[in-house]
């Protein structure tokens, strides 16, 4: 229904203690790391950020992230979902306590979806970071302990609910996500963190003016 709250949630967290080392490249370890953990979740959004603040919370670092097609309802496999990612370590207990650290972000239900109309078939999904860790460095972009709001939704809705973000909080553009694998698009802006938590809620508003209002001319827009 209408202003839901959708959590991600962990689907797979399958740890590797010692990887094959003909295997290490093809999964992205360093050449001093030797174990890994490999997750899958319903949102790709959640991958990203709760990696991403695993590598703040252990001494681990992401070596792998990607996004599957069509989205997490039309998944091919039962844990299969959205995205798969892989945190790489040295030891078994550096991965250990990166999946301990992505689990709490489920728990936490730090990434969430909220539902824009009564069937959940639109939503937004936004997330704001005082500071990020490496993975967003590392994958797009975006300095380490940057402040960023992390932003996501529908494709023709995301592309005003971004415009409007910026031109509200200030922010300025860290990665443009155009409508891709998963059907959705969105943004990383990079500002203060109350310039963040203004683009969030910018973001959100455009994403359900626009279901409220899918059809809007020049007439009666934002």
């Amino acid at each position: 229904m209408k202003n839901d709250r959708i959590p991600a949630q962990v689907l797979s967290a399958v740890v590797i203690p010692q990887v094959d080392e003909n295997l290490r490249n093809a999964y992205g370890l360093a050449e001093n790391q030797t174990s890994c953990a490999v997750f899958t979740a319903t949102f790709d959004d959640f991958i990203f950020l709760a990696l991403d603040d695993a590598t703040k919370k252990a001494n681990v670092t992401a070596s792998y992230i990607h996004s599957f097609y069509a989205g997490g309802p039309n998944a091919s496999s039962k844990l299969q979902g959205e995205g798969i990612g892989i945190l790489a370590g040295e030891t078994v207990a550096e991965i250990l306590a990166g999946v301990d650290a992505v689990l709490e972000a489920e728990r936490s239900e730090m990434v969430c979806a909220i539902s824009c109309n009564e069937d959940d078939s639109i939503t937004s999904l936004t997330c704001t970071v005082a500071r990020t860790g490496t993975l967003f460095e590392k994958f797009f972009g975006i300095p380490a302990g940057s402040s960023i709001a992390y932003l996501a939704g529908p494709p023709v809705e995301s592309y005003f609910a971004v415009d409007s973000a910026i031109k509200i909080s200030g922010t300025r553009l860290g990665m443009y996500f155009a409508p891709a694998e998963t059907n959705c698009g969105g943004a990383i802006l990079i500002g203060t963190q109350s310039q963040c938590a203004e683009a969030a809620k910018a973001y959100a508003e455009g994403i359900q003016w626009i279901a409220d209002h899918p059809k809007c001319t020049n007439e009666g827009r934002r």
